[in-house]
Parts: C-alpha cells; sequence; structure tokens
C-alpha cells in the first residue's frame, strides 16, 4: 500500500528542520510514505498534478500551521506575503477554501482514502493565543473533512492530551525569526545536538522552538494516522 503525506508546516532551510516530521519508528512493512512539501493551502493546489499522476492509497494532509501563525498579532504577515508570492492576505476564509479545493480534487480525481490531520500545538501555554490559533483553525480542518466526507484525525486534540499530561512550564509562545531558526541550525548541525536535546534546553515538551516538532511531536503524528487510517487500510 502507499501513502501519500502532505505534511505542510513552516518552511525552513535547513537539514534539521526538514526532517522534524519523520517517523521516528522504521517504516511498516508493505507502506511507502512520499511526502511533499508546501509552504501554505494555495500552494499544495499547485502541487497536485505529481500526487494525481500516480494515486496512492493513502493520502494524509496536514495543513495550515503557517496560516494559524499568521492570525497572531506579531507575526509580520506583509514579509510573509512578499516571501512568498501570495495572491491575498491569508484569513480563515481563504485558509478553508483552499483545503476545501486540495480535498474536493483529490476526491474526484483519486480513489485514495483521504485523512485531514488538525494543526500541531502551537507553542505549550495552554491558554494562549497560539493554542488558541491552532485550536481554532483546527476547527476549520474538521469542518472541510465533514462537509467532504473524508476522514478527520485528531492531532491537536492528542498532543494538548499529552502536554496536560507533562505539564510543562508555561512558556511564552515566540515566533520564529531567522535568528531563531539559525540557532537551531547551529545547535543540531554545528554542536551535533539533537532535536530533542534541542527541546529538553529549552523546557519545550513537543517541539524545538513551539513550532517544529521534536520525535515526541513526531511520534504523535505517526500515532494519529497509524490509528485513524493506517491500520484500518492495511
Amino acid at each position: 500500500m502507499e501513502v501519500e503525506g502532505f505534511w505542510i508546516m513552516c518552511r525552513t532551510n535547513s537539514g534539521a528542520g526538514r526532517r522534524q516530521l519523520a517517523d521516528p519508528r522504521p517504516p511498516r512493512p508493505g507502506f511507502r510514505h512520499q511526502p511533499r512539501r508546501t509552504p501554505e493551502p494555495a500552494g499544495i493546489l499547485r502541487s497536485l498534478d505529481a500526487v494525481i499522476a500516480n494515486p496512492p492509497d493513502v493520502i494524509t494532509v496536514l495543513i495550515g500551521t503557517n496560516d494559524a501563525r499568521a492570525s497572531l498579532a506579531d507575526y509580520r504577515v506583509d514579509k510573509a506575503m512578499k516571501r512568498k508570492q501570495l495572491p491575498e492576505r491569508p484569513s480563515a476564509g481563504w485558509f478553508q477554501q483552499c483545503l476545501g479545493a486540495v480535498v474536493e480534487r483529490l476526491r474526484a480525481e483519486t480513489d485514495a482514502t483521504i485523512g485531514l490531520l488538525s494543526l500541531p500545538v502551537l507553542g505549550q501555554r495552554l491558554d494562549g493565543p497560539a493554542v488558541q490559533a491552532s485550536q481554532r483553525y483546527s476547527r476549520m480542518i474538521a469542518e472541510v473533512a465533514t462537509a467532504n466526507e473524508v476522514t478527520y484525525l485528531p492531532l491537536h486534540e492528542r498532543q494538548i492530551e499529552e502536554l496536560r499530561r507533562a505539564d510543562p512550564p508555561p512558556i511564552p509562545y515566540r515566533e520564529v525569526t531567522p535568528a531563531a531558526g539559525l540557532g537551531v541550525f547551529v545547535q543540531h548541525a554545528v554542536l551535533r545536538r539533537g532535536l530533542d536535546t534541542i527541546s529538553r534546553r529549552r523546557n519545550l515538551v513537543l517541539t524545538t522552538d513551539h513550532i517544529h516538532q521534536n520525535s515526541r511531536g513526531a511520534a504523535l503524528i505517526a500515532e494519529v494516522v497509524d490509528a485513524g487510517l493506517l491500520t484500518r487500510n492495511a
């Protein structure tokens, strides 16, 4: 069985960022995972041709973190629009429209089982605006899944459960800057610190920087996909 996954998170030029959503466990026998990266729902619409040309059996879609970040007060929306050449300002309505269009095309042009994951939790202060933003956008994803009759995979809910169990310090969310991204890269590539070590040094449970997943966060992604789709389609 072939599994296609869209892991749509904040783009980074560092190798650390590109590996953060890798399943830390070995691949299950009989499954082939082919992740594709695009910056946001509008971008993923332009990348579907390759998937549809060689359709897999299962498609998982994880997009919206950048859109949720763009709803926060300290996110530099204008700069992001220029860098990513977005045709319009990110908004909740545009996000739902683009995600709905992605699902509609995948349903119309493939026979794959489709799963939409809710977002990884932004930050770890559960009553903070970043967590609330990721929760709002996760609700939108659930609405799109229901409207299009595809599987909803409750990643956000599972990560909230994990954070409540861990009871981490309520470290305020900070938007990732180029300098912060470089800091993670230096620690990982130069100082040879693992992503989990970087997380521990920052008292972060699931991420290295409030956004990008460490192995614990990535394992929860794999767990939710496995429980919601792969076991069912084995």
